[in-house]
């Protein structure tokens, strides 16, 4: 049969590993509502975030629910985010009354561009939520600058940043608060799930109420609350899945070394560009496409790596804007017209994660260089 390679493969634990574990579980007959391996997971992931408040969750997207709900936004006030992510990132905006104004992105990073940010300000505003997309982080201090300015919260989806650190400094401790994916696909993860992280002390209670339906002990519901818990046995899987992390993240740095060189003598396709002071997650491994000096699309690309089992991913695209919920809805920017409009159609994934093998680097290289005398 032949060979099927997918844009992610699943970090999973030694088998025998997570089989006494398992039997601990069986043996305290604790299989959610923060037990024992819970607790310890949660403390590991403190000390390797850095910051002080570090809760964990079923997923990523109902922490992103929670972690609106965290800063308290007036009902029905406007959030400005990015079009060029995963649908989550509206639908929380959206699931907390609120109302997602979308805004360009950068070229180069395809992170929110901070200056179509300021453009789509008014009263109504009281928030910000940014996406580091594909291990690339926001202009931090820029978006830093405008929050304060305008006496805005600022909300990092970091789904694809855990691990990221700015000039030694943690990604979460940018920003009011960041949430981070640990779902299948990610390079960390818990099968399913997700952490809220923040820089203050204070805001654990009000996070463990939100995640436990509001309940802060047995007689006292303190405020309308969300299942939101991680249960013992995705636990499991995250402590046994947590010391390969490193190790991961070396091997994909050494694939992407590897990509950037095939794909870096390669007219019109444009790398994922190092960011100085930051250490990449190594989530995804992106490009982005231009058809015209390339002399092929990225559909193309796309369809020629597929007829040879080789699923890359057109990530972001569709992006939020074309979808029902959201159909139409303007994008702000400060250009003519929406650069996100024209990279949705460029950008690419390919696999990227330690099951890529030097001759899985060859095919792709192959299709890439088809009818190429470079």
């Amino acid at each position: 049969m032949a060979r099927t390679l997918y844009v992610t493969e699943p970090l999973l634990p030694n088998l025998t590993e997570l089989q006494e574990l398992l039997e601990q579980i069986w043996q305290t007959k604790i299989l959610t509502n923060g037990g024992p391996l819970h607790q310890k997971l949660e403390r590991e992931l403190q000390k390797r975030v850095g910051v002080p408040t570090v809760k964990l969750f079923n997923n990523g997207t109902i922490a992103l629910i929670v972690a609106l709900k965290v800063v308290d936004l007036p009902l029905g006030s406007e959030v400005i985010t990015t079009p060029l992510t995963f649908a989550a990132t509206a639908h929380a905006i959206s699931w907390n009354g609120l109302m997602p104004i979308f805004v360009d992105v950068s070229p180069g990073t395809l992170t929110i561009d901070p200056a179509s940010v300021e453009r789509a300000i008014t009263e109504r505003t009281s928030a910000i939520l940014a996406v580091h997309v594909y291990g690339t982080v926001c202009d931090v201090e820029a978006l830093k600058c405008i929050a304060d300015r305008h006496n805005l919260r600022l909300i990092y989806d970091a789904a694809h940043a855990f691990g990221v650190t700015v000039n030694g400094e943690s990604i979460a401790a940018f920003g009011d608060v960041s949430v981070f994916s640990f779902h299948a696909t990610k390079l960390f993860n818990t099968l399913e799930g997700g952490l809220i992280a923040t820089p203050r002390n204070d805001d654990g209670e009000a996070i463990e109420n939100l995640r436990n339906f509001g309940i802060k002990n047995e007689e006292e519901v303190v405020c309308v609350g969300i299942n939101g818990k991680l249960n013992e046995v995705q636990a499991a899987v995250g402590l046994l899945n947590l010391p390969r992390v490193d190790g991961e993240r070396e091997r994909r740095a050494l694939l992407r070394a590897k990509y950037d060189e095939m794909m870096g003598l390669l007219p019109g396709i444009a790398l994922q560009k190092k960011q100085p002071g930051v250490v990449n997650s190594e989530q995804y491994y992106r490009i982005v496409v231009d058809a015209e000096v390339f002399g092929r699309s990225r559909n193309d690309l796309y369809d020629a790596l597929k007829d040879r089992g080789i699923f890359a991913r057109k990530y972001f695209h569709p992006i939020c804007t074309d979808f029902v919920p959201y159909k139409g809805w303007p994008i702000y920017t400060t250009r003519s017209s929406p650069y996100v409009d024209i990279v949705k159609t460029q950008v690419l994934c390919l696999p990227f994660h330690s099951g890529v093998t030097d001759e899985d680097v060859a095919e792709i290289r192959d299709v890439f260089w088809t009818g190429r005398s470079v």
